[in-house]
C-alpha cells in the first residue's frame, strides 16, 4: 500500500498552509533550524506529504527542496532496498500495524543506485492512534566507507608487516632446534641475534597499533614531568652515531634560555624517534634540529616550545603535504608502516601542541612541532 492511501485522516489542518508555502526557517513548527543538523532530515505530515527537507537532505539526494516539498513522501525520496523493492510500499508507514514506532537504521539506494543510510520515527498522537508525522533521517554512507576501507587497509598493513618477523623467527628457531649441534658458535649467535631484532620489530608494531587505538579513542595519557627537550635530541643523536652515522651528518641548536617544559618524556622521546628516523631514512645531507624558545599554542600561556627537524633530501610533493599525518603515508619505498606521523601528530596535540610540515630551505622536508610549556598550577 503505498503511502498516503490508506487509514491517514484525509484533510489538512485548518488554517495551516500549504506545506510548500511554508517560510524558510519555519520548517513545519519543529522549533529548530534543521539546516543547521548534519544528518539529512525529513518530514512528512500526516497525509504523506513532505513538510521538511533540510539541507542535508538535499546534498545527500541531489533534490531541491522546494522541488521536495508538498509532493509525496515517495515521490520526494524514492526509495529501494537493496533487491530492488519500493521501500515505501513495502514498509507502508501509514497503513502498516499500529504498534510500530519506527524502522532502524539500514542501507537503502536512492535513483542511480547511489546508497545511502536510513532511518524512520513514527510519531503518533497516542500509542496505537493514527501517524501525525513521519521523521526521516539520512546519513551519507561515505564516512562509513572510509572507516572501513581504513580499518581494512590496518588489518593487511599488519599481516604483512607482521608476517615477515614472524616467519623469519619460526625459521631461525626451528632450525636451531633440529639442528643446534651443527652450527659453530658464531653462527648460533648471528641467528639468535636476528630472532632478537625481529622480535623488537614485532613489539613496536603491536606498540605502535595500541598508540592508534589510544589516539583514535582519545584515551592517549599524558604524564608531565619536567623534560629537557634539547639533551633528550641529544641522546637520540648519540644513539644514531653510536649505529654508525656520522656525527657530522646532525646539527643540533639550542636557543638558550627555554622555558621549562612539562610533558610526557616517554612519548616525546617517541615524537622524536619518529621525526629523526623519518629525515635520516628519507632524507639526505645534514639533519638540522632547532629547539626555540616560541609562543604557545594553547590560549592563556604567553611561552611555549618548538623544535624543527629538517634535511637536505628531495623533500614532499606539494601535493602530498596535506596527507603526510593520515595513516599508511610513506614518504618513499625505504620500508616502514605509514604509521609513525600518525602517531606523532596525535602525541602533540594530545598535549596540546601543534605539527606542521613543509619545505625546508635547503629544498627538504621540514617538520616543526610546537608544545605549550603547560607547568602545574602550583608553579605559576
Amino acid at each position: 500500500m503505498s503511502v498516503g492511501t490508506s487509514s491517514a485522516p484525509g484533510a489538512q489542518d485548518a488554517g495551516s498552509p500549504p506545506a510548500a508555502s511554508r517560510p524558510p526557517g519555519d520548517h513545519a513548527g519543529l522549533g529548530i533550524d534543521p539546516d543547521q543538523l548534519p544528518d539529512g532530515l525529513v518530514v512528512a505530515d500526516e497525509r504523506g506529504r513532505v513538510i521538511c527537507f533540510n539541507a542535508a537532505a538535499e546534498r545527500i539526494t541531489a533534490v531541491r527542496a522546494r522541488d521536495a516539498l508538498g509532493q509525496r513522501l515517495e515521490k520526494a525520496l524514492p526509495l529501494e532496498d537493496l533487491e530492488g523493492r519500493r521501500w515505501w510500499q513495502l514498509t507502508d508507514p501509514y497503513g502498516g500495524l499500529a504498534i510500530r514506532v519506527g524502522q532502524p537504521e539500514r542501507n537503502l539506494l536512492l535513483p542511480g543506485g547511489r546508497e545511502v543510510l536510513v532511518s524512520a520515527r513514527y510519531v503518533r498522537a497516542r500509542p496505537t492512534g493514527p501517524v501525525r508525522r513521519l521523521v526521516v533521517t539520512l546519513r551519507d554512507t561515505e564516512a562509513r566507507r572510509r572507516t572501513e576501507r581504513s580499518h581494512a587497509e590496518l588489518i593487511a598493513t599488519v599481516a604483512h608487516e607482521l608476517r615477515s618477523p614472524l616467519t623469519s623467527v619460526k625459521g631461525f628457531t626451528a632450525t636451531l632446534l633440529a639442528k643446534w649441534d651443527r652450527f659453530t658458535d658464531d653462527q648460533k649467535r648471528l641467528m639468535l641475534e636476528t630472532v632478537d631484532a625481529d622480535a623488537d620489530r614485532v613489539t613496536r608494531l603491536i606498540a605502535e597499533l595500541l598508540d592508534i587505538s589510544r589516539i583514535d579513542s582519545g584515551r592517549l595519557e599524558v604524564r608531565r614531568q619536567p623534560v629537557d627537550i634539547g639533551a633528550a635530541v641529544g641522546r637520540h643523536i648519540q644513539a644514531y652515531v653510536a649505529a654508525g652515522q656520522p656525527a657530522d651528518r646532525f646539527l643540533l641548536r639550542v636557543q638558550q634560555p627555554l622555558p621549562d617544559l612539562w610533558a610526557d618524556p616517554d612519548k616525546i622521546d617517541q615524537v622524536l624517534s619518529n621525526l629523526l628516523e623519518n629525515a635520516v631514512r628519507h632524507g639526505e645531507g645534514t639533519v638540522t634540529i632547532d629547539v626555540t624558545a616560541t609562543a604557545s599554542p594553547r590560549e592563556g600561556e604567553d611561552t611555549g616550545t618548538s623544535v624543527t627537524v629538517s634535511d637536505e633530501g628531495p623533500g614532499i610533493p606539494e601535493e602530498s603535504m596535506n596527507r603526510v599525518f593520515t595513516r599508511f603515508w610513506r614518504g618513499s619505498k625505504r620500508g616502514g608502516t605509514g604509521l609513525g606521523l600518525y602517531i606523532v601528530k596525535g602525541i602533540v596535540e594530545a598535549h596540546g601542541g601543534t605539527i606542521a610540515v613543509g619545505r625546508a630551505p635547503g629544498a627538504g622536508a621540514e617538520f616543526r612541532f610546537t608544545l605549550p610549556v603547560s607547568a602545574p598550577a602550583y608553579l605559576a
